[in-house]
């Protein structure tokens, strides 16, 4: 059927303000900030949730993640130092805290940081030679992190982290590398080969030492000892001497045909035990040992008369 024109004004109206309303609606999501501009000027900053703004007034501006965020660090190469070339790439980790800042004060924020960290990384790497780049690399991260931090303050940024990735020398360095921890190693092995030997060497010197010293406490020891055993003989032999002097004084003949005689037996025993003669032929006077033997008989007989206590006589018996 055919509407009339104030059916379609309504219709139009009604359209109008369905879109009006969504067009001042606007929900926020969690971990995003959104600037308002009014005809293209900044006015306020929507913060997640549910808000309103005046429509065809007012429109949203920018769209900040306030998540923090990583950023690569393209690759690129780096002179240092001691003038040798690496490849170095990293990764940059920031947060927005300013969303009108990062969306007002720098033109293409990514682009910007980008740039920014290529600059130092290639300003910090070129005052550090080579090896202080391959073994320093958490000082190449702090110093990154300070100069980076400080630069995109302005912009209302937080560089949280920023991780060297990669540091690549040319293939020409790395045989060179190869071949001095190769010359380095082979030096320590002989370092601590030289240093073993020279420690069993002491070892053994102070085994040998050692073994000396005792060596010489036993004879020290020993002689000691043999010198004790001999002052032990020489006063039985003293002994001896003086009772033979005794018995000589008292007119003992036995004793001194004893005396004779033991001298005399030991005297053949030391010849017959000698290593140097394995036959001896001698004179020898039988009756001079035969009568020493008899004396020595004589001895014993009267030591043991000396002895035995006196027999009694029978009972009854008197004296003639």
């Amino acid at each position: 059927m055919d509407l009339s024109p104030s059916v379609i004004v309504l219709i139009v109206l009604a359209a109008l303000v369905i879109i009006t309303i969504l067009a001042g609606v606007k929900t926020v999501p969690q971990g995003q900030q959104w600037t308002v501009e009014r005809f293209g000027r900044y006015m306020r900053t929507l913060t997640p949730g549910f808000s309103i703004i005046i429509p065809y007034i007012e429109q949203i501006g920018r769209r900040m993640s306030v998540m923090e965020t990583v950023l690569d660090i393209p690759e690129q190469e780096v002179i240092t130092k001691d003038n040798a070339t690496v490849t170095a790439d990293g990764i940059v980790f920031y947060q927005i805290l300013d969303p009108v800042k990062a969306a007002y004060e720098v033109q293409n924020l990514n682009l910007a940081l980008s740039n920014l960290a290529m600059t130092n990384v290639r300003s910090v790497i070129g005052a550090m030679d080579l090896d202080e780049v391959l073994s320093q690399r958490d000082q190449i991260n702090r110093r990154l992190l300070s100069v980076i931090d400080q630069a995109t303050n302005p912009w209302g940024l937080k560089a949280t982290r920023i991780e060297i990735r990669n540091i690549q020398p040319p293939q020409n360095l790395l045989d060179a590398m190869g071949k001095q921890m190769i010359a380095e190693r082979s030096k320590r092995a002989e370092i601590l080969a030289a240093e073993g030997e020279k420690q069993a060497a002491i070892l053994r010197a102070e085994g040998r030492k050692q073994a000396a010293v005792l060596e010489a406490e036993g004879r020290r020891d020993a002689a000691l000892r043999d010198a004790e055993a001999r002052e032990r003989l020489a006063d039985a032999e003293a002994k001896a001497t003086q009772a033979v002097s005794e018995a000589i004084a008292g007119g003992n003949m036995a004793a001194i045909n004893y005396f004779v005689a033991q001298k005399y037996i030991e005297a053949f025993a030391r010849l017959a035990d000698s290593p140097n003669q394995k036959l001896i032929f001698m004179p020898m006077e039988a009756t001079g040992v035969i009568s020493s033997l008899a004396g020595i008989a004589e001895l014993a007989k009267e030591a043991q008369s000396r002895s035995a206590p006196a027999t009694p006589k029978p009972w009854g018996e008197t004296k003639a």
